[in-house]
């Protein structure tokens, strides 16, 4: 190939993709576009506490804070999975009934949701849209939230009685479970958050892809050995939690730490397609 064309090459390639993001907002909204609204999450760096438990000398402690860059930005749903799309993917036969299912409730988030349904739902999501979405990790989720995010930080350390950290979290958690009306509500009534994200911390924990991790850190603070438990899942809300992946009722009794969330429910990151993978659609789209 002479020079010239491949200096056409390597410049009307990305001008293709480029064109490509600017007329329909992005990559990924290509080849669906009916797919559910997202809200773009910029870059930028969360100060973050890791989920899980975390112990000193087999005592309980905070867990270790660490900065967290996301070097680019990702894409998750403006708004909680709605009852009504959940039941296209029952009616496809890719997801099993919600536990909360009743009449009338199709415009509210889908609740009575396992991780496992949770992840069926994803998956049927992409083939349909030929997207790419998934359940979003605890750090994401987090940077999300912003300033709706509610550290598992007690500032609390009692080396002669494990139980004041237990009691100080109960009475956290009990003193935000005042008033709160667990009946699920319309998407948006709880606002938005400063990234425009809506309903975070409501009353609908949402799972995320992250395993709960039981771990041991020295004198210093750090981490010496740990065991992630894939059995339990983080879950995003008013306070984080830490759920069974088959558990669809948090207050059923499965809930592996803390107080029993309201409800259950799914909110999903939206991948990023390649370079290859948008040039690809975008000449399938213009042959077709």
């Amino acid at each position: 190939m002479k020079p010239g064309i491949l200096l056409a090459t390597a410049i009307v390639a990305p001008a293709i993709a480029l064109a490509v993001y600017s007329r329909t907002g992005g990559p990924n909204r290509l080849e669906a576009p009916t797919g559910p609204s997202t809200v773009t999450i910029t870059a930028g760096t969360l100060a973050y506490r890791l989920p899980g438990e975390f112990l000193k000398a087999e005592r309980p402690v905070d867990a270790p804070a660490k900065d967290v860059r996301f070097r680019s930005s990702f894409e998750i749903m403006a708004y909680q999975v709605s009852a009504g799309d959940y039941a296209l993917c029952v009616a496809d036969g890719a997801c099993e009934t919600a536990e909360s299912t009743r009449a009338g409730t199709a415009d509210l988030p889908v609740t009575g949701v396992s991780f496992r349904d949770a992840t069926a739902y994803a998956k049927w999501l992409s083939d349909r849209t030929g997207e790419t979405w998934r359940l979003p990790t605890d750090e994401e989720w987090a940077f999300a939230a912003a300033e709706r995010f509610t550290s598992d930080t007690l500032g609390v350390e009692d080396a002669n009685n494990p139980a004041t950290r237990w009691l100080a979290r109960y009475r956290r958690e009990a003193e935000a479970a005042k008033g709160r009306d667990p009946e699920p509500k319309p998407h948006g009534h709880f606002g938005a958050n400063s990234k425009g994200v809506y309903d975070l911390a409501g009353n609908v924990w949402e799972w995320t892809s992250t395993c709960y991790r039981r771990a041991s850190v020295n004198h210093q603070g750090d981490v010496d050995n740990s065991t992630d438990n894939c059995g339990v899942r983080v879950t995003g809300g008013q306070h984080r939690g830490y759920m069974s992946f088959f558990i669809r009722d948090g207050k059923s009794g499965g809930c592996a730490a803390g107080m029993a969330p309201d409800n259950l429910g799914i909110r999903l990151v939206k991948e990023r397609p390649s370079l290859f993978a948008t040039l690809k659609a975008f000449w399938r789209s213009a042959a077709g």
